[in-house]
This record gives structure tokens, sequence and C-alpha cells, in this order.
């Protein structure tokens, strides 16, 4: 039998006590590393609220108005009125997002005449109507309606005549607004038509 040049290494011969030492001197080192990693919903909530203060400069983002909570200039007696449809935007470019409402009274049946109107909210003051699009006095009803990259977006069903029966409007205009300067301009086409006006 040969004998090798090297001299005898401690692990060839290791004793229980060795492996002992071993795996205690792994376990504190395992134990030593979780306590250094942090928290993982610290992080992730750290990493969020960065985020936040990045996109909104360190101030919360203002919260569009609520449409239920608003008094409208529309009569509607005993019958009340309901809030059909309603979106947010930022209408004036200031930053602030506005709420569109279209508003008409709580008819059991038929098609009342609707509004469109627009609402802001100062800094804790309560929600008012500043502009009327569409007044519910032109017998208008309201359909396809949308606010968009500053755009307010419908389609207003009308009737031509008084004899024409409430149920069914037989005229149709596609109609949007935008503020310019200081007021909404609405711009108009009819169904079918690419042809537009300045109303």
């Amino acid at each position: 039998m040969q004998t090798s040049a090297l001299p005898d290494l401690a692990h060839t011969d290791a004793k229980p006590v060795h492996w002992l030492a071993t795996a205690t001197a792994m376990a504190a080192v395992v134990a030593a590393a979780g306590l250094l990693q942090p928290d993982a919903a610290t992080a992730t909530a750290s990493a969020s609220e960065h985020r936040v203060t990045q996109q909104h400069g360190g101030a919360p983002a203002a919260e569009a108005p609520d449409p239920a909570g608003v008094t409208y200039p529309l009569d509607c007696g005993a019958a009340g009125r309901t809030v059909a449809e309603s979106a947010t935007g930022d209408l004036d470019g200031d930053g602030g997002p506005e709420t569109v409402a279209v508003v008409r009274c709580a008819a059991g049946s038929g098609t009342p005449p609707s509004g469109i109107y627009v609402v802001t909210q100062g800094n804790g003051a309560a929600p008012r109507v500043v502009a009327t699009l569409v007044d519910p006095a032109q017998k208008l009803s309201v359909t396809d309606f949308t606010v968009r990259d500053g755009t307010v977006s419908a389609t207003l069903l009308g009737y031509s005549s008084a004899a024409v029966p409430r149920c069914c409007p037989d005229e149709l205009e596609s109609a949007a607004w935008q503020w310019k300067g200081n007021a909404f301009v609405k711009t108009t086409a009819p169904a079918g038509s690419s042809a537009s006006r300045n109303a």
C-alpha cells in the first residue's frame, strides 16, 4: 500500500463533535441572514408609497365630486330626480377631476327629458353645478354618454314636433363639448354626417 505525500486532513477523520459544530455554525448563519432580510410587506408598502409620492408630488390625488349629493336646476315636483349616468375627467386641464352627470326626473314610465350637468367641488366645499350642457327644457333624451380626454360626448334624441309620441324620438344628433377659454363649446354633427358646426 502506498502512502500519500499529503498531510492528513482533519475532515477526513471527522468525529461527531465536528459535525455538530459545523451544523451549529450553519444554523447560526441561516438565522442571521433571516434576521437581516427586510419584511416583504414593508418593502412592498414602501415601494408603493414612493410611487404615489412621485406621481402626485406628495399630495393625495383629488377625488371627483359625487353626483348624488348635488342640487340640480331641475324641477321634478314630487317625482324626485335620478342620476341616470355619470362620468369623471379633467375637463378644464387644472389637474382636478370634474363629474359630468346625466340627470332626469324619476318618472315611472315614458322618456322624461334629461339634463347634462358639469359638477365641481372646491377644497372643503360641497359639490355644485358649474355648467349646464343640455337643459331639460330642450326635451332631449341622452344616450351614448362618455367623458374621454377632456371631451364630453353624447347622442341627443329629440322630437321634430309636439305631434311625435314621447316614446319615439325622431331626431338624433351627435354632440361633443370641450372647455375653451372660459366656457364649454358645443360641436354637433347630424347622424351619419361627418360635417360639424359650432353651436
